[in-house]
């Protein structure tokens, strides 16, 4: 969606050139300046017209213009628990059973679909722009940026706990800092070894009882399934997780929720936490187990 965003030139650009003040001020990517630079009308200074190589001066607004977006996205109307909406994020409360992308699976039925459909029905044109992914069967935050400048600032930035549900009985807190890789190229496992990517998860537990743990997580890196791996190679793989641990019948997911996410708004800087409540099939799964309430 067409976003316009208004910058202030501070002292220490002036005199400089617009394409240095716009690369290193307001972060632009080069992509997107390329972009800006071939958009006529994109880039305008107190309302006039101004060029990459003209000098930008001490309390100058200097407007852009960010083009809008197209996708390909099959749009599905679907219901959206929004916890946080302004001209440049989206946060949504996502189901576990839920896909973040269409695969040739879930060609449709997804999140994005769901978004590009809430877009459409704003009147806008969006794409979807996921700041980091959870895995279908994971719940909670998901953070969407609704337009590329959006999504470039955040690449990378934001900070996620977790809440999950494992077996076995854990205690007291610790840091898995184990690589992590993938044993065949055709299958989306992934094992703990040597020759890996790092990969670091901090875990506290919060109770134990009834032969299963709730823990907390944080993960340092974001690599493919970290947690589930990470929780596996301690011997306590997340309740239902038939990947990595052993399915639950009629659960159909992995016990793990993204509780809190926390990510510098991409254009006032401004820290921002979205939170979410454990969903209804999981309380009640630590209902069973727990000897004593635990929320």
């Amino acid at each position: 969606m067409a976003r316009e965003i208004t910058f202030t030139v501070p002292p220490e650009y002036d005199e400089k050139k617009l394409c240095a003040f716009l690369r290193g001020e307001a972060q632009i990517s080069y992509a997107l300046y390329a972009t800006l630079r071939h958009t006529p009308g994109a880039v305008t200074r107190d309302g006039a017209l101004i060029r990459s190589v003209d000098r930008v001066h001490t309390g100058e607004r200097i407007l852009v213009a960010f083009p809008a977006e197209r996708t390909q996205l099959i749009a599905t109307d679907m219901p959206l628990d929004i916890l946080y909406e302004d001209a440049d994020l989206l946060a949504v409360n996502k189901s576990g059973y839920l896909a973040m992308h269409p695969s040739h699976g879930h060609p449709d039925d997804t999140l994005a679909n769901g978004v590009t459909a809430y877009f459409r029905r704003q009147g806008t044109e969006g794409v979807f722009h996921a700041v980091g992914r959870l895995d279908k069967g994971t719940s909670g935050v998901a953070v969407c940026a609704k337009h590329t400048y959006a999504a470039s600032r955040l690449n990378g930035r934001g900070q996620k706990t977790y809440i999950a549900l494992v077996d076995g009985e854990l205690s007291g807190s610790g840091t898995v800092d184990v690589p992590i890789y993938r044993p065949d190229p055709d299958k989306t496992t992934r094992a703990c070894g040597e020759g890996g990517e790092r990969a670091v998860t901090h875990y506290e537990t919060l109770a134990s009882g009834g032969g299963k743990s709730l823990v907390r997580l944080k993960p340092e890196t974001g690599r493919t399934h970290q947690i589930r791996v990470h929780m596996a190679y301690l011997g306590a793989p997340l309740t239902g997780d038939s990947l990595y641990g052993t399915r639950v019948p009629g659960l159909g997911r992995h016990l793990l929720h993204c509780a809190a996410v926390c990510v510098p708004h991409p254009v006032t800087g401004e820290t921002m936490t979205f939170t979410a409540p454990l969903p209804p099939e999981f309380a009640d799964a630590v209902r069973a187990c727990m000897p004593m309430p635990v929320f």
